[in-house]
């Protein structure tokens, strides 16, 4: 059973895509491993997102990330947990490099 974790402020909850779909093929059908491209960004399905950025004013800017949404992000800016034995992801909006549509 899955924990449920409501990230807070400006952080976003990422499962990161299994090494199944991490593997790229070429054109000519060759399989590139992951390991290829450790230094690239990761790709990543957000499960749930925080209320929004408190800005210095007070006002809350709502984030531009929603659940369901299959983002890039830097490798190195979440921070890696881990709940029944699956491995998530939590990271700042800003950590988000784009929105794979």
């Amino acid at each position: 059973m899955l924990m449920n974790i409501k990230p807070l402020g400006d952080r976003v909850l990422i499962e990161p895509l299994s090494d199944e779909e991490k593997a790229k093929q070429s054109k000519g059908g060759i399989l590139i491993p992951d390991t290829a491209d450790k230094e690239k960004p990761q790709e990543g399905k957000i499960i749930a997102v925080g209320e929004g950025k408190r800005m210095e004013n007070g006002t809350l800017q709502p984030l531009s990330v929603k659940a369901g949404d299959r983002v890039l992000f830097s490798k190195y800016g979440p921070t890696e947990i881990k709940i029944d034995d699956k491995e998530y992801l939590i990271a700042k909006e800003e950590d988000i490099l784009g929105i794979i549509e």
